[in-house]
């Protein structure tokens, strides 16, 4: 316990630096055609205002671009600000940069209306009926806003198009999946360990990567293979003074369930304090142009997503179906007792398991930050699908984690295109699991076993 304490001092001893640099980084936006910005606002809200500067509180800034002109700025349009009441908060006129900067007296929701009339001749709304946008302010300092002006209607994409595309995205979401699951079938498989806290593990490979690219200056690449050998140390630091001392002492299955439950909420907040609740951008391949293969497109990075997992998923299989140390893992899987009492350590093997399990889940969560950048619930909100595929596959075994896994992905980023709202995508791969278990209740390649 004393060795474990000091495992998660020295990790929060790494990570306390960087809630002061979490403070300092922002999301990064998307690039559109359109207009949005979260930089800071110009000194001047029209061409014979007076200088401002930027309000200490929450403000709205929105830029007005024509993206039929080459995103040329466009100037002198008028633009206020009403709170949900009907006050007026405020108006400005756009600046030499198409920019204009309102103060609100709080957070909350507002409406920002344009003044059509002030457009310069020959621009106009993309919809003129639509010359009003609510915008959220949630946080000190600017809050963007968009209006579409001057784009060109945007063609349908064939349905073939959007599905290639989907479940493009499905195998390279499943095969993050898949890393996780895999190390989660390992523990739970030589163990019977249920961790809740498996997300975290998802996270900390992510937040660890935040580390050493932002924290001491690193490469993305560079900062994610260190982030895997962490990862690995920490799960072997877990085994060592945790897991393995309450083993020992003959603690129950439940009691260690909850006990991972704990950790997990230890983890998280620890995650919050360090990096802030606001999503953080790393360095590098933040937004990257996609290119053709085919009749698939992919961006360089998700390339290498799909690459990375792949490699790693073969590799891990070949170890485990080939070495000594893959048998051994089998063994203890499918009988502890029996593998002890023919001489085995089983400690030893379970230790080599934490270690590999919490690396491949390590490695999940550094890919998913690469993907997706970094949030401290990024591993929490990914727990039920690794469960999901996990025991939709069959529980305990390899094969079984990794099928789960590609049919939770698909079905997850495929769903959309078939009405699932894209705010609760993930509920369609969870009706499928349920489908299954009332046909087939120990997974798509599990064994039955006697209860009772």
């Amino acid at each position: 316990m004393a060795l474990f304490a000091a495992g998660l001092a020295f990790v929060m001893m790494v990570l306390s630096p960087l809630a002061a640099l979490a403070d300092g980084t922002t999301e990064p936006t998307e690039p559109t055609s359109t207009t949005s910005s979260t930089e800071e606002p110009a000194d001047e809200t029209g061409e014979d205002a007076e200088p401002v500067e930027p309000p200490d509180g929450p403000y709205i800034t929105v830029v007005l671009l024509d993206s039929g002109n080459d995103d040329a700025p466009i100037v002198g349009v008028t633009l206020t600000v009403t709170a949900e009441d009907g006050t007026e908060v405020g108006s400005a006129v756009t600046n030499d940069e198409g920019r204009v900067i309102i103060e609100t007296p709080e957070r909350g929701a507002y409406e920002v209306v344009l003044d059509q009339d002030t457009l310069p001749e020959g621009t106009e709304l993309s919809d003129p009926d639509d010359a009003s946008i609510t915008i959220q302010v949630r946080f000190d300092g600017p809050n963007p806003g968009l209006f579409p002006i001057g784009v060109e209607e945007v063609v349908a994409v064939p349905f073939v198009d959007r599905l290639v595309t989907a479940l493009t995205s499905g195998v390279k979401f499943g095969l993050i999946v898949a890393l996780a699951a895999l190390g989660l079938s390992l523990i739970f498989g030589t163990t019977g360990l249920t961790n809740f806290a498996h997300g975290e593990l998802i996270t900390f490979g992510a937040v660890m990567t935040y580390v050493a690219n932002r924290g001491f200056g690193l490469p993305v690449i560079l900062s994610g293979v260190l982030a895997v050998a962490v990862s690995a140390l920490f799960g072997w630091a877990q085994e060592r003074g945790l897991w393995r001392p309450l083993r020992r002492r003959g603690t129950g299955l439940i009691a260690m369930m909850i006990v991972s439950i704990g950790l997990g909420l230890l983890l998280r907040n620890s995650f919050q304090y360090s990096i802030g609740s606001s999503r953080q951008s790393l360095s590098q391949y933040v937004s990257q142009g996609r290119r053709d293969y085919g009749f698939i497109s992919l961006a360089d990075k998700e390339l290498a997503i799909i690459l990375i997992a792949l490699v790693t998923i073969t590799v891990a299989c070949v170890l485990l179906m080939k070495t000594r140390l893959g048998k051994a893992m089998r063994a203890v899987s499918d009988n502890p007792a029996l593998s002890a009492s023919s001489g085995m350590k089983v400690d030893s093997v379970i230790g080599a398991v934490w270690i590999l399990g919490t690396a491949l889940t390590g490695l999940a969560g550094v890919l998913l930050a690469i993907n997706s950048q970094v949030n401290f619930l990024m591993g929490f909100k990914l727990l039920l699908l690794v469960f999901a595929a996990v025991t939709l596959g069959g529980l305990g075994t390899i094969w079984g984690a990794l099928f789960g896994s590609m049919i939770i992905g698909v079905m997850v980023e495929v769903g959309p295109l078939f009405g699932v709202p894209s705010s609760i995508k993930e509920v369609g791969a969870l009706v499928v699991l349920i489908l299954v278990l009332l046909l087939r209740p120990q997974g798509i390649l599990g064994r039955r076993e006697r209860i009772g």
